[in-house]
């Protein structure tokens, strides 16, 4: 059997310095090699891994046979973001977990392959999106994330009327605002948004739906309500220090880092700190993503600090692999105590405590147990928490009867319904932060319950 074509990177030295795409993506002479590692099972277990159902047997025995255009017509059947899933899904926790090759081997890239699909259709002629015959009915969808453009792709596809509210400038919600550049360009971004819009559907910016309408309101106007608002209120420590200058949610960095272009000063002055002593809090996606834009605007040392070890680090490998490649430090098995500041009330460092692993907590993993006088200070300057995030509830202003837990995300049934009647829900303002490819999953869960009560295509 053929190895696995290894992804094209840029080299480490120079992606630090930057903000382009680190992963090159396949050739179409590497792309044509791995589809053709696939053997074709006759009961594919990769499909049960995908919470969007892509037919992948397919679209790779497409791409083995240079039919480039076929695989991602057959793709788009059921996922409308697949540059998108392609760069960012955990392809390896998911489709690539139940390829059989993974049992004596290394499975096929799925991910990379499907990809390499999207890709190829950006730089082709290929005929936009056929519109069905309209239902009559309209829907409302709450944000345009990874859930709300899902749901609002399949929605449009069944022929009904679908109209985004999208509380930002730019629509993507975090795939805009939330992944850097060099994971996830905001031109793929567009791309995909824009095969949405051809689809029909309208896309409302600056619509915060709270305040310049109620959900109450939203369910007179239309036929069905689905809210995709997705966890954007960050998770703060409780420590002391946290109110200093020079502390920032990963929320609010990487926004400004992203959807205000913080990274292309002096052409937009976006107002953010370019720290030399950078200590990032948390082991996610977020966290590496976060620590990983630090460097590139100019820092000498940047750190992860992480109160497990390395191996329950929930970020995914290769994101952990790359900013280990690009001299990230990571500082494991230590937590936060306490933020200093000086005299101006600016950062100037961080107490931390050491940290020993004791017997597994609710999540599975082995609670962190702090060892007694291990306390130390990490010079810092600018102290970025990723320790998680929550819906905003905003959402639930001047509506009665949307019920939700203590966490803050609402409560929905096996199909996705709310409390409420017409109302909908999916992804983060669900599960809470998650992936990807999860709230789409949710997103094409709750367009179905939809499209079955309104009676689409």
């Amino acid at each position: 059997m053929a190895s696995r074509q290894p992804m094209p990177l840029q080299d480490p030295e120079e992606r630090r310095k930057n903000f382009n795409e680190v992963a090159l993506g396949y050739t179409e002479e590497q792309a044509v090699a791995e589809a053709t590692r696939c053997i074709q099972c006759k009961d594919p277990k990769c499909v049960q891994g995908c919470p969007v159902n892509i037919d992948i047997p397919a679209f790779i025995a497409c791409i083995a046979e240079r039919d480039f255009d076929e695989a991602i017509r057959i793709i788009k059947l059921t996922n409308a973001l697949p540059a998108v899933c392609g760069r960012v899904c955990p392809q390896e926790v998911q489709c690539e977990q139940y390829c059989v090759l993974a049992k004596k081997g290394q499975p096929i890239a799925i991910g990379r392959l499907e990809r390499f699909a999207a890709d190829h259709e950006s730089i082709s002629d290929i005929a936009a999106p056929h519109k069905v015959k309209p239902t009559g009915k309209n829907v409302a969808v709450v944000g345009s994330g990874p859930a709300g453009l899902t749901a609002a792709a399949d929605l449009a596809k069944a022929g009904h009327s679908v109209t985004i509210f999208e509380s930002l400038h730019e629509p993507g919600g975090v795939l805009t605002y939330g992944i850097p550049e060099f994971r996830l360009p905001k031109a793929i971004v567009r791309q995909e948004v824009d095969y949405i819009k051809n689809l029909g559907v309208d896309i409302k910016v600056d619509h915060v739906i709270g305040k310049i309408k109620t959900l109450d309101e939203l369910r007179t106007e239309f036929d069905a309500v689905f809210l995709g608002t997705g966890a954007g209120l960050p998770n703060f420590m409780d420590i002391e220090g946290e109110n200093l200058n020079g502390v920032y949610s990963a929320n609010e960095f990487l926004t400004r880092v992203n959807l205000m272009k913080a990274f292309r000063f002096p052409d937009y002055d976006t107002p953010i700190r370019r720290g030399k002593n950078v200590i990032v809090v948390g082991g996610g996606n977020v966290a590496m993503d976060a620590a990983r834009c630090a460097l590139r605007l100019g820092a000498d040392e940047v750190s992860i600090v992480y109160r497990r070890s390395e191996d329950e680090l929930p970020a995914r490998r290769e994101e952990v692999e790359n900013a280990k490649e690009e001299g990230i430090i990571f500082r494991l098995l230590t937590n936060p105590v306490r933020i200093l500041g000086d005299d101006k009330m600016n950062v100037k460092g961080v107490e931390c405590i050491r940290m020993e692993l004791g017997e597994p907590d609710a999540s599975g993993r082995r609670r962190p147990v702090p060892l007694k006088g291990s306390e130390h200070e990490i010079e810092a300057d600018i102290v970025i928490i990723a320790i998680g995030t929550s819906p905003n509830p905003i959402i639930f202003s001047g509506t009665d009867g949307l019920k939700s837990t203590s966490k803050g995300t609402i409560v929905v049934d096996g199909s996705g319904m709310s409390s409420l009647a017409g109302v909908y829900a999916g992804g983060d303002v669900v599960t809470g932060a998650a992936t990807v490819i999860s709230a789409m999953g949710a997103g094409k869960l709750a367009a179905r319950t939809i499209n079955d009560r309104l009676g689409g295509q």
